[in-house]
């Protein structure tokens, strides 16, 4: 099985199915990656407020996997934005993942009520320039965040990780990403439980007639419209279902049926706004 990968703006290249680790327990990290390696990912998805790099960076050691095969995210938190701090939470984080520089580091939220984005962001293209992180992004970023900390730096984020699913597709910011070729990664790329995705027509139509199962055809839908994806299990046959994605291609018709799932109200989002997680 080949998972496809994807050139981010900066020449580096990034698988586009990985392994989140968002709410997976300290405790069960270190096996649900290992788990995860084993089958075939080679993404991992953490960040510092998720309260398991340790559990990764265990998983990382003992697989036996050498390091250029593997890709490696983690996220810098809003209480630490300010000052050096970024630099501060790139070395903890590294400490815990047992690295010396991850693949990508992102600004987890813009906390815009802390005003210390731009900052945060110029600090980020320093740790960049440090050998920290070979490619550097944001985290819930909406359009009028990214707007800013471009023109403040003249550098625009590899990536912007962003809650999207067939119900909320913030077709705003990924009009702004395919104007600026940024690379758009899913969270939450399965509804997280709030919409019966698994049931729509379009879904469940698309599903049946390629003998697939509903989330496998919802991680399709995400893979061919060119978004990065990390759906989440700490169950291995769900981790290899999740996988196994790669061997159909969903029709136009299917694709826009499952598009049109979206209100266009904002009425899908699941988690929390962006102006208003500080």
């Amino acid at each position: 099985m080949t998972i496809p990968h994807v050139m981010l703006n900066d020449g580096n290249s990034i698988p586009q199915l990985g392994y989140g680790v968002f709410l997976v327990p300290e405790d069960d990290t270190a096996r649900a990656v290992s788990e995860a390696l084993e089958l075939g990912y080679r993404h991992i998805d953490t960040a510092a407020i998720y309260g398991n790099e340790a559990g990764v960076g265990a998983a990382i050691a003992a697989s036996g996997i050498p390091r250029d095969e593997l890709f490696i995210t983690t996220k810098l938190w809003n209480d630490r934005h300010d000052g050096e701090q970024p630099h501060a939470a790139i070395a903890e984080s590294l400490e815990k993942l047992g690295l010396d520089r991850v693949d990508l580091y992102l600004v987890h939220w813009p906390a815009p009520a802390n005003n210390k984005y731009v900052h945060a962001w110029e600090k980020m293209i320093e740790i960049r320039e440090a050998g920290l992180a070979t490619s550097i992004g944001v985290s819930n970023h909406l359009v009028s965040h990214l707007d800013e900390i471009v023109s403040a730096t003249g550098v625009v984020p590899a990536v912007n990780q962003i809650e999207l699913h067939p119900a909320y597709q913030q077709s705003d910011i990924t009009a702004w990403a395919d104007k600026h070729d940024v690379r758009i990664e899913s969270w939450g790329p399965l509804g997280q439980g709030k919409y019966d995705l698994f049931g729509a027509e379009p879904v469940a139509a698309a599903a049946a007639a390629h003998e697939k199962t509903p989330a496998q055809a919802i991680i399709r839908w995400h893979l061919q419209r060119g978004f990065i994806v990390f759906p989440k299990s700490v169950r291995r046959e769900r981790l290899a279902e999740n996988l196994n994605v790669v061997d159909f291609e969903l029709s136009a018709d299917e694709m826009a049926a499952i598009d049109a799932l979206d209100p266009g109200d904002g009425s899908g989002r699941v988690g929390a706004h962006p102006t208003e997680l500080n």
